[in-house]
């Protein structure tokens, strides 16, 4: 009877023994769960925000990190704007009379001189406009030597004072008609007299203005009329002007004359300074803003005409602010948000109010304090992290 008191002991302590060693390994699991989430939730995480993300340190390359600074800026007054051509740089060539197009040697997008042939155009009209200049030159010669020889005779008294005021008028009417016919031939560029005598009925088409063929109506032999719609169009890109809407409650902060810087999407953190050199004298009744005009000299013709882009004009003193740069921010649920590093390996959402202008560099208003590590480049990489997590 003893005996088998003492194995059912035995056996009793062996299960208890098992028992506490399985409790002891389920422990130890949930002690290391419970240390990754305390790593996931550190002190630096801010009430309200996501849980942490924690990357290995194959990821952290990456990831590109920047410490956001108090910096010196200017009061701005950013305003949206478009590019557009200088109207003074602009010259849109008309065909000065109906004709073929001939001799076309120009396509768009090539550079040409001021007075270089862009094309000529063959025309009935100027051939017989030429002829009759020919013959009006003739016809003042025989005039000149008539009257000379009038005016003779008049003095020997072997003419009447009749036929000397006759043979005079005939010498008037022939200059006349020789003047008329140069000033017609002079608005086709034809003036020069040895051009007229080796004339071919083709009237050549210069190019007013040193630039570059931005538009091209027309292809070689078709035919055209003298209206107003242009063949060629020249510009010179060098300067372009930047118009922009100023409301009518900032039109106190800009001057003629005053600096501009200008940014574009296109080319992100390049600036162009340039000078306002027109505001609107009347107010649009429909937005309740007046037209701004910056004239911007336009290097390599980066700046396109149509080209959207941002005016920022100083408007104050500098002051000290906090500023984060534009591509660390991402808007989520109509909030801005960064990702800020608080240890390595580890980053924390954080949301913050910034003042959504143009440009590099958003202004802080609330939710980062100097010397705080933000994600510059990598928070996309640091989402699809959020989203595995809460899969």
């Amino acid at each position: 009877m003893k005996t088998r008191v003492l194995w059912r002991c035995a056996v009793a302590l062996a299960l208890g023994s098992v028992a506490l060693s399985g409790c002891g390994g389920r422990t130890d699991a949930a002690v290391s769960d419970r240390s990754r989430d305390a790593a996931a939730s550190a002190p630096d995480r801010r009430d309200g925000e996501p849980p942490a993300v924690v990357v290995d340190p194959a990821m952290l390359g990456a990831i590109t990190i920047d410490v956001i600074r108090d910096r010196e800026v200017s009061r701005t007054l950013v305003v949206g704007g478009k590019v557009q051509f200088d109207e003074d740089r602009l010259a849109r060539v008309l065909a000065p009379l109906a004709g073929q197009v001939v001799d076309l040697h120009v396509k768009v997008g090539e550079a040409v001189k001021k007075g270089q042939a862009l094309c000529a155009i063959n025309s009935r009209e100027v051939t017989a406009a030429v002829g009759e200049h020919i013959e009006s030159h003739k016809d003042l010669d025989l005039a000149e030597k008539t009257a000379a020889m009038t005016q003779d005779l008049y003095d020997h008294q072997a003419a009447s004072k009749i036929a000397l005021q006759q043979a005079q008028n005939d010498l008037a009417k022939a200059r006349s008609r020789v003047a008329r016919t140069e000033e017609a031939l002079g608005v086709l560029g034809l003036r020069n007299e040895n051009q007229l005598a080796q004339f071919n009925g083709r009237v050549p088409i210069s190019s007013p203005l040193t630039g570059t063929i931005i538009e091209r109506k027309v292809t070689d032999g078709q035919f055209v009329q003298t209206d107003s719609m242009p063949i060629i169009t020249v510009a010179d890109l060098s300067v372009v002007w930047v118009m922009g809407d100023i409301f009518e409650r900032d039109l106190h902060l800009v001057t003629v004359g005053q600096t501009a810087t200008v940014t574009t999407t296109a080319y992100p953190g390049e600036q162009f300074l340039g000078r306002v050199d027109y505001i609107s004298d009347v107010i649009d009744p429909a937005t309740r803003t007046a037209k701004v005009r910056v004239s911007v000299p336009n290097r390599n013709a980066r700046l396109k005409p149509e080209m959207f882009a941002s005016i920022a004009l100083g408007v104050g003193e500098a002051e000290h602010v906090l500023t984060v740069p534009s591509r660390a921010t991402f808007t989520e649920d109509g909030r801005t948000w960064v990702f800020v590093s608080t240890a390595p390996g580890r980053f924390v959402r954080r949301p913050i109010d910034v003042v959504q202008d143009e440009g590099t560099e958003r202004r802080v208003l609330h939710g980062l304090r100097a010397g705080d590590r933000v994600v510059v480049d990598g928070a996309l990489l640091l989402r699809q992290e959020e989203e595995k997590r809460a899969g």
